[in-house]
């Protein structure tokens, strides 16, 4: 049962991380504010978009070490870490669509963005 649960708490974080990012996009390009491809974008809406996914993938930790039942932090990192392991995939599979340091970004600043969201939930001082 305790292996449901701490799988039960990083899907939660990952769905968290996943459902946010695409309601943002879906809003985004609807309203018109951000263009397909994503290339079109100019810089600082491209910067934009790297800041929310990598604030989502903070609040992914912080969910997923609320609701894991023992080892808070160890359930963050497992998120951050299939986090990283997915993100890599995404970024080899789109390689082909620019901007190349998009993906790398959001790989780069993924890992630790949900250990942090996770050190949030726990306290700095543990």
């Amino acid at each position: 049962m305790n292996f449901f649960k701490s799988a039960g708490a990083v899907l939660l974080g990952l769905v968290v991380i996943f459902a946010l990012s695409h309601i943002t996009d879906v809003v985004l390009e609807k309203s018109g504010l951000m263009l397909l491809p994503f290339d079109l974008n100019p810089l600082w809406f491209k910067l934009f978009v790297t800041f929310y996914r990598t604030f989502y993938v903070f609040v992914g930790g912080y969910v997923t070490a609320r609701v894991a039942h023992i080892n808070p932090m160890r359930h963050a990192i497992i998120l951050a870490t299939i986090g990283t392991v997915l993100g890599i995939l995404g970024a080899a599979a789109m390689w082909s669509e620019p901007p190349h340091w998009y993906p790398v970004a959001l790989v780069i600043l993924g890992w630790p963005s949900a250990w942090l969201g996770g050190k949030l939930r726990v306290g700095f001082g543990r």
